[in-house]
């Protein structure tokens, strides 16, 4: 192992390249460039066998990787905010087709206005298409779960996006911990589809289903979504026994163990959320922080067992349903329905094209939580 001073799109090429990525297509767009330009660069210098394929648009980047998968190749690709709108048609084909294509999202905003800042409403948006959705802290964590993600992905037969705050940790640099290639191949074993692409294998990329066969692919799907929860939590179990670092299963929770007040929230804000709860525990307040790693499949069992023990919840989304609230809220809500003596659950939606979420900033909504902690039931409005 190695330890290198790099920013999480570097870290993300690392993953990639130690996963021992057989096609990468290729498409610039901010902030996700620099994970593309760092593999080419790799492949230049010939420290990673793979086939590069630079593709005119985000579109055929997936298209290709959907190719690529279906011929037993183990594939990845990049894009941010415009550019996923764009894969959008492909992102249904490579999930409905089963094909285990992993691909990192540096989070943007989408426009107009343009924006090339940091929210989660390019990824938010398209939680719907049958994709895994992981969402980082660090770049730390961008780096293993990228590689975590292509077991996760072959496993279950199910793409995997690996979503990391655009610029907040795309561009800045930490020290990362690089693991060696003989102990990521232990861990990650060489891809052996199950239902290979080929000249004895006759297969179609894209079959019709009539109203009597449809619903039954789609119950297939969700059933392989649901069973990925004890997949992804057994994968990073295995993470961390070869390892040494566990960065949560579906959820991350911080002293959220006796809490009166909780803030659930996902991506990198987790770590400025943490430092104000550490201050409000100094200062005598019960705070905890509970992050979504996993937004798809939903972690309804975890989120259920925790609000279970507090008596506030904030909900922190960083993107807008527009006609009604914060997709994060309303999913954290949806969860509580079968949780007896639910706590109240209240949503803030801020950080939307990159805006700084200061310590201030959370400090101010556990102070409204504390104070609907302490409010009897029947007085809540």
């Amino acid at each position: 192992m190695s330890r290198e001073f790099i920013d999480g799109n570097t870290a993300v090429a690392y993953g990639v390249k130690l996963s021992r990525t057989e096609v990468i297509a290729a498409y610039p767009i901010t902030p996700q460039t620099k994970i593309v330009e760092q593999i080419a660069d790799f492949v230049a210098k010939g420290e990673m066998h793979a086939e590069y394929v630079k593709v005119e648009s985000e579109h055929s980047a997936l298209s290709a990787c959907l190719g690529a998968s279906a011929v037993g190749a183990r594939t990845f690709t990049a894009t941010s905010s415009q550019g996923l709108a764009y894969m959008f048609e492909m992102l249904h084909y490579v999930s409905g087709g089963r094909f285990p294509v992993v691909m990192a999202v540096s989070n943007r905003a989408v426009g107009p206005p343009w924006n090339i800042w940091c929210d989660h409403q390019d990824s938010v948006s398209v939680r719907d298409t049958g994709w895994v959705q992981l969402y980082v802290e660090t770049s730390q964590e961008a780096l293993d779960a990228c590689i975590m993600a292509f077991k996760i992905a072959e496993e279950t037969a199910l793409p995997v996006m690996v979503c990391l705050d655009g610029f907040t940790l795309s561009h800045t640099n930490e020290l990362v911990d690089v693991p060696d290639q003989a102990g990521v191949d232990a861990f990650l074993p060489q891809y052996r589809p199950q239902n290979l692409l080929d000249a004895d294998h006759p297969r179609t990329l894209c079959a019709g289903a009539m109203p009597d066969l449809y619903q039954e692919f789609r119950l297939q799907q969700q059933d392989a979504m649901e069973k990925a929860k004890g997949t992804i939590l057994r994968v990073c179990g295995e993470f961390k026994e070869q390892f040494g670092r566990d960065h949560g299963g579906l959820t991350e929770d911080y002293r959220c163990e006796d809490a009166d007040a909780m803030l659930v929230l996902m991506g990198a804000v987790a770590s400025t959320a943490k430092d104000v709860v550490d201050e409000l525990r100094k200062a005598g307040s019960k705070a905890g922080v509970l992050r979504i790693r996993s937004l798809r499949p939903f972690p309804r069992e975890n989120i259920q067992a925790l609000t279970s023990r507090v008596r506030a919840v904030g909900v922190l989304d960083r993107n807008i349903s527009f006609g009604y609230e914060g997709a994060l809220f309303s999913e954290v809500k949806a969860a509580l329905l079968d949780v007896r003596e639910a706590p109240p659950v209240k949503g803030y939606v801020t950080g939307l094209g990159g805006r700084d979420i200061r310590p201030e900033d959370i400090e101010r909504m556990f102070e409204e939580l504390f104070k609907m902690a302490k409010t009897p039931r029947a007085e809540r409005v």
